[in-house]
């Protein structure tokens, strides 16, 4: 009499157990994990540090270009910050944990002086862009995302897997592996964005992009280009907290 219930009981509890179990991993990111570097290397990787040149052309007349001197450093788990030096100003954007915020500071005058607490939405993307910098594109779920097999695709010539990380239904980066070799061969963003990596460094056994471009569209359907070349890049230096924080306001 006992044995039937006993079956139903194990039934659901297999049923549960198939719908709270998290997906299995793509093969294809084990892959390309191992295109970039060992995993002794990734596992070991800190913090990232690039310097270099960002180059954004004008919409209306993609021959003009503004130029800025670029730094750009994230740090595990959830740190990051970016500096944009041109003629005019120092543009600092920073992400800590939950907190963001930008300041932009006159280069003539350094008294002169604008800071702002980023919204919700900004800092959620921050979280994402920073994830995404350092985990190589494993361990979402432990962010709170997902990822998806979105099955074969060609991009320019190249048979790829694409492979969606969802951080958020408005936050999803697309990315084409190479089949073949793992290589990241094309991102585009849910906003319909791209992303392409250009040339390689390598730094304590990790590849690293030697430029990436991105291209957007605003809302008269013109197309923006943003190349950040790279001229540096260095690995595990460990950064003070303070780089991160919000600054007090009355600090210049």
């Amino acid at each position: 009499m006992t044995s039937f219930p006993f079956r139903i009981f194990v039934a659901a509890c297999a049923v549960i157990a198939a719908c709270t179990a998290p997906a299995a991993e793509p093969a294809i990111i084990a892959k390309a994990r191992a295109y970039i570097g060992s995993e002794s290397a990734l596992n070991a990787l800190k913090s990232v540090h690039y310097t270099g040149t960002l180059v954004t052309t004008d919409p209306a007349d993609p021959k003009k270009q503004t130029r800025a001197a670029m730094e750009i450093i994230f740090q595990k788990p959830e740190q990051q910050r970016i500096m944009a030096t041109s003629d005019k100003t120092i543009e600092v954007t920073a992400l800590d944990g939950y907190d963001g915020w930008q300041r932009v500071t006159d280069v003539t005058d350094k008294t002169q002086w604008r800071q702002t607490l980023l919204g919700t939405d900004h800092i959620r993307r921050l979280r994402a862009n920073t994830w995404e910098n350092l985990a190589f594109f494993r361990g979402i779920e432990k962010v709170g995302g997902k990822v998806e097999d979105q099955g074969p695709a060609t991009i320019d010539g190249v048979a790829c897997q694409k492979i969606a990380f969802k951080h958020a239904p408005q936050i999803i980066f697309f990315r084409y592996f190479d089949l073949g070799t793992g290589r990241l061969v094309y991102t585009e963003t849910e906003s319909g964005g791209s992303i392409r990596e250009q040339g390689e460094v390598v730094v304590n056994g990790i590849r690293f992009p030697k430029s990436i471009v991105t291209a957007t569209k605003n809302q008269a359907g013109q197309v923006q280009t943003v190349t950040i070349s790279f001229e540096k890049v260095e690995v595990n230096q460990p950064f003070p907290t303070t780089m991160f924080s919000v600054p007090s306001l009355s600090s210049h």
